[in-house]
């Protein structure tokens, strides 16, 4: 039937695959089927990154996958040339970060949760919902064996 939607078994969403590709002043009218088709190649994508990636981080008998592992992957692996940019980029970012000591980066973000949930709550206090908005730590990856 003409009216009906169809639903796509993607992990990405088609509609705001579509939303970006209009912010491009270049790209016209987009066919159905376009957004469908890129996220399962960025699926693609990611599921063979993230699979070398992982099997670096078991090469060095870790189970947590860090920004190092993805940057020795994306540096080994000539199909993700076009990373490199990034990866030197994401590298000196965390060397940065590093460089502050974990002790003055994590009293920041309690200082950022405990901003957010003043605003956010009269009586002040850090509530489940406020913690989890609260995004100020690097998020980690774990390798299931």
């Amino acid at each position: 039937m003409p009216g009906q939607k169809r639903k796509y078994n993607v992990r990405f969403p088609p509609g705001r695959i579509k939303k970006i590709m209009q912010k491009d002043t270049e790209v016209g009218r987009i066919a159905t089927a376009v957004p469908v088709i890129i996220s399962q190649a960025v699926e693609m994508f990611l599921k063979s990154l993230l699979t070398k990636t992982c099997q670096i981080t078991k090469s060095k008998h870790s189970r947590v996958m860090s920004i190092s592992h993805v940057k020795q992957c994306i540096e080994s692996e000539k199909l993700f040339d076009f990373l490199k940019e990034l990866a030197e980029h994401a590298a000196t970012m965390t060397t940065k970060r590093e460089g502050q000591g974990k002790r003055k980066s994590l009293h920041s973000h309690r200082k950022k949760c405990q901003e957010m949930s003043v605003s956010s709550e009269p009586g002040g206090k850090v509530t489940k919902e406020n913690k989890s908005r609260c995004l100020g730590q690097p998020r980690q990856f774990h390798c299931m064996y």
